[in-house]
Order: C-alpha cells, then sequence, then structure tokens
C-alpha cells in the first residue's frame, strides 16, 4: 500500500521514518533538522558512528526520542542538471531504505511495516519535485512488483509543504 499526507514527518508514529541527510549524516535543513531536533543529542552520536553514506545508499540508526521504532537516514543527488545519474541515485534512496526496512521487519518478526519516506532531495538539493515525485512512485512500485514479499511494506510519503502533498496525491492518483 502507498499512501501520502502532509505533515511533520518527525513527530508522527510510524515503524520506520527516513531522513533525508548528507554524505557525513549531520542534520540539515528542515525535515532532516526536524528529526535530529526531536531525537535529541543521542541521534546525532548514533550518526557519527555510522562512518558516513554514500550518495544513494541507506543505514539505519535507533530512534531515540522519536516515536518511531528506528530511522533510516539516506543520502540523496544534488541535482546538477539531470544529465550526471541523478535519477539512478534518487532511486537508489528509496530502493535501500526499502532494502532495510524489509530486512528490519524480518529480524523483529513483523508480519508488516510501516514506513515513512519525506521528499528526498528536493529543498537545498535542488531537485524538481515534479521529477523526484515520479522517481520515488515508480521505484517503490517497481520494487513491489519485482518483489512482491515487500508488499506487506506499507509505504507514506510524508510530505511537508502543501505543494509536494498535492502532488504526491495527484501522481498516486494516476499510477
Amino acid at each position: 500500500m502507498i499512501s501520502t499526507l502532509k505533515g511533520n514527518l518527525s513527530m508522527l508514529d510510524f515503524d520506520l521514518i527516513v531522513n533525508p541527510t548528507n554524505q557525513q549524516i549531520l542534520p540539515m535543513q528542515g525535515v532532516s533538522a526536524q528529526i535530529f531536533h526531536q531525537a535529541g543529542r543521542e541521534m546525532k552520536k548514533a550518526c557519527q558512528k555510522l562512518n558516513g553514506l554514500d550518495v544513494g545508499k541507506a543505514k539505519m540508526t535507533d530512534a531515540f526520542n522519536l516515536p518511531c521504532k528506528a530511522v533510516i537516514h539516506t543520502c540523496g543527488p544534488r541535482y546538477i542538471d539531470g544529465m550526471h545519474n541523478e535519477d539512478e541515485y534518487l532511486a537508489a534512496c528509496y530502493w535501500n531504505s526499502m532494502a532495510l526496512a524489509y530486512d528490519y521487519m524480518r529480524k523483529c518478526n513483523m508480519e508488516s511495516i510501516n514506513i515513512a519516506f519525506p521528499c528526498i532531495s528536493t529543498g537545498i538539493n535542488g531537485y524538481p519535485n515534479h521529477e523526484a515525485c515520479v522517481i520515488a512512485i515508480e521505484t517503490i512500485k517497481r520494487l513491489m512488483n519485482k518483489f512482491p514479499e515487500t508488499k506487506v511494506i506499507h509505504v507514506c510519503f510524508v510530505c511537508d509543504k502543501t505543494e509536494d502533498y498535492m502532488l504526491y496525491k495527484e501522481a498516486l492518483k494516476l499510477r
């Protein structure tokens, strides 16, 4: 199941939330800053132990003071001009985050799990919102079609801006 809602990702009670971060896994602006603020100082310490993160990859930490169980950190690409494999790196963020979510679900003997994604690489990374939305939804759908067992992962795109929420809402209707 794939859905969307408008809200503050760091305040929501999902099993897993995704932090759109940089290669150093340090607090950034927007959603990332909210996640680190809500989680508390322990989050920054845990992220330092991860020894960085390549673009398109994902790693997990505990949630600390957040209402979720764990946080998946993924490093989205900076958008240059669409000719530097930005789409592949962005798709990899969703794919690798879903792989971690599936592994976590299995490790915890859960029958299903819910994960909340923000709009990765939009904002300061400059990815065009509409293109990022299409890549996000298409990647999740492609993964679920290729690996039907992942359909027990309930995906929600949580948008902090109304414009993004409307984009995802419309795109999910069409797809």
